[in-house]
């Protein structure tokens, strides 16, 4: 499932990113992973899309929210925890959220946050990193429930 953006500025400089899905009807699918670059969606979470006259699936719209969300972390090059993807992650193991590492030369991490998940812990967790120079985070998709915690 592809997924087009206006690039950020100062950020990577995709426009697209390619999730996987699970066809659930002609136009609707299930995410089945984690985004990196696309804001407001989660793990399955249900979408809407289109087919080009390539067979290419381009997401339109999101139609049912999950409940899940998604926080990315990249930690601070010169900070304890260097430019290692593996550390963010044993950082956030007791919390036992999925995630994906973006690549070895940009360690950025997205965390699939489960909707049942401890959010006040992880968020007082996220922003002790910060404050202690491990890392840096943005939410990529959050809830009701992620913002009011």
């Amino acid at each position: 499932m592809l997924f087009k953006f206006v690039p950020r500025e100062d950020w990577l400089p995709y426009d697209r990113e390619n999730l996987w899905a699970i066809r659930l009807s002609a136009d609707t699918a299930r995410i089945r992973n984690v985004a990196f670059l696309q804001d407001g969606v989660a793990m399955n979470d249900i979408v809407r899309f289109t087919t080009d006259a390539s067979g290419v699936n381009w997401a339109v719209g999101r139609v049912a929210a999950s409940g899940q969300c998604v926080i990315r972390v990249v930690p601070i090059p010169d900070g304890p925890l260097g430019r290692s993807a593996r550390s963010v992650h044993e950082a956030f193991a007791e919390f036992m959220l999925g995630g994906e590492s973006f690549s070895e030369s940009f360690p950025m991490v997205a965390f699939d946050v489960p909707a049942d998940a401890d959010f006040a812990a992880i968020k007082r967790h996220l922003e002790s990193g910060c404050e202690r120079g491990w890392w840096d985070y943005e939410v990529g998709c959050g809830t009701d429930a992620w913002w009011n915690a």
